[in-house]
């Protein structure tokens, strides 16, 4: 048997290569294991998102789980991320499970483990559930039949659940009854019916179940979000569009004239909107991939900053101790104060919708708020897709500082928190980053202007691959 390993954000593998009916069981009766040894009765949250054989998977998974004694909430059809993440909390249970690929390729699922304060599992405890993967599991969950499972099998409505603490925590109408008009597109993922229902009368784009995305990755970036700009601005009348990924735990947000807004604004515009609007304080914890703008906008506001590892656990687990406002990613996932410890792109953009309801501004109003503080800045991002044998070469020499200049961008000092972060100035910084799960190498760079970042990312690429 394969080992299989957890990545940044959880397991993931081809479907029907790697990621089979077996090592989804070889997985769930680890985490049985090792949930059995930390508590008597343990209780568990499962779902699944749109993704092909995600309703097999899910119910293989509670099968396990029942076979181990243990109590399972099943998630009554497909459901988002977040709402796995707060049925945990809701339910007292100790860990959620969604089966899920979050933006990875349709051929892809997945398997994302949750805490019981409703984000993910700690790395820490992650390996030790890692660790226990046997090569063979225990065939004993075969004998489980769903129907006759009694009281350790209870349907979830936790689509229901997400809906109330919506409603509780926005003022919806605000947002109905402003002068704006929004727009919503899924990417066919598990965001779809939920949006659907709150806001029926908007642009609804890609709500359609299509378990195969249409042939395309549903990760909220621009490239993948063309028919959603080019909607925008021939509509005219949209003044801001929402996206979401294929669990809806990653967020794209476009203005009215159909511009991507990228997360590091969108960070940005959160903590303006929470500490300025809405009074808020706490601390504001960042990925390592983040704009360097955050420092100005959090000396601004005298909120204390991290920076941390890439990977949403590690903004989780400060989240869940500390008083926290904002923890953020580059990738679009945002959690913030008054919510769960969880990526929710939904949440975030209801925020950004109410924050301009409210204040009856438009995006680039707002934006030019935050750039009064910060001052202006552009990132940009390329995935390089490359075979392994290229991308381990390219991070030694990036350990071995081969790496001195980029084209005419001369390397001033480098940061290596994760990835490889190097900069030309105070403000103007490229990064290479590989990828946990792909052969890809994920290259950054923000500077004061898009043609500056264009120019270092093109200039990146003829360094680093030079053939």
């Amino acid at each position: 048997m394969n080992k299989i390993k957890f990545g940044t954000d959880g397991w993931r593998a081809i479907i029907a290569e790697d990621f089979t009916v077996d090592n989804v069981v070889r997985v769930t009766d680890a985490t049985a294991t090792w949930l059995l040894k930390q508590k008597q009765k343990p209780v568990v949250v499962v779902g699944h998102d749109c993704r092909f054989a995600g309703e097999l998977f899910a119910q293989t998974t509670a099968k396990v789980f029942i076979s181990r004694g243990i109590k399972v909430f099943l998630a009554k059809d497909f459901v988002s991320t977040p709402m796995i993440s707060l049925g945990a909390v809701t339910y007292k249970a100790d860990l959620g499970i969604i089966i899920t690929a979050s933006h990875n390729p349709p051929s892809y699922n997945g398997y994302k483990i949750k805490g019981s304060y409703g984000g993910p599992l700690g790395p820490e405890l992650v390996q030790e559930i890692e660790d226990m993967i046997a090569e063979k599991a225990s065939e004993a969950w075969k004998k489980i039949d769903l129907k006759t499972s009694g009281q350790l099998l209870e349907d979830a409505p936790l689509e229901d659940l997400y809906i109330d603490h919506v409603k509780s925590n926005f003022d919806l109408d605000a947002i109905r009854n402003s002068k704006f008009t929004f727009a919503y597109d899924a990417m066919f993922g598990a965001g779809q019916r939920v949006m659907r229902r709150l806001f029926p009368e908007i642009d609804l784009l890609h709500c359609e179940n299509n378990p195969g995305f249409d042939g395309q990755a549903p990760e909220p970036i621009h490239k993948n979000l063309l028919p959603f700009s080019n909607h925008i601005k021939s509509n005219g009348k949209i003044a801001c569009g929402l996206a979401t990924d294929g669990d809806a735990d990653r967020i794209g947000l476009y203005d009215q004239k159909g511009n991507f807004i990228d997360s590091h604004h969108i960070i940005l515009l959160l903590i303006h909107y929470l500490v300025k609007y809405k009074n808020m304080k706490g601390s504001v914890v960042v990925a390592f991939s983040t704009t360097v703008k955050l420092k100005n906008m959090c000396a601004h506001y005298n909120l204390p900053l991290q920076v941390v590892k890439i990977g949403f656990k590690y903004i989780c687990s400060i989240m869940v101790k500390e008083d926290v406002l904002l923890g953020g990613e580059e990738s679009g996932g945002i959690a913030i104060k008054g919510h769960i410890p969880e990526r929710d792109g939904i949440w975030m953009g209801l925020t950004i919708w109410e924050f301009m309801a409210k204040t009856g501004k438009g995006l680039t109003e707002l934006i030019d708020e935050v750039y009064a503080i910060t001052g202006t800045f552009c990132f940009e991002r390329n995935d390089l897709h490359i075979t392994e044998a290229i991308k381990t070469e390219v991070l030694q020499n990036c350990k071995s500082g081969k790496y001195q200049a980029f084209g005419d961008y001369k390397v001033s000092r480098i940061e290596d928190l994760d990835g490889f972060k190097f900069f030309f100035d105070d403000n103007t910084w490229m990064m290479i980053r590989a990828s946990g799960t792909e052969p890809v190498l994920r290259v950054y760079a923000e500077a004061a202007d898009r043609k500056t970042a264009e120019d270092i990312l093109s200039k990146t690429k003829k360094v680093l691959l030079p053939n």
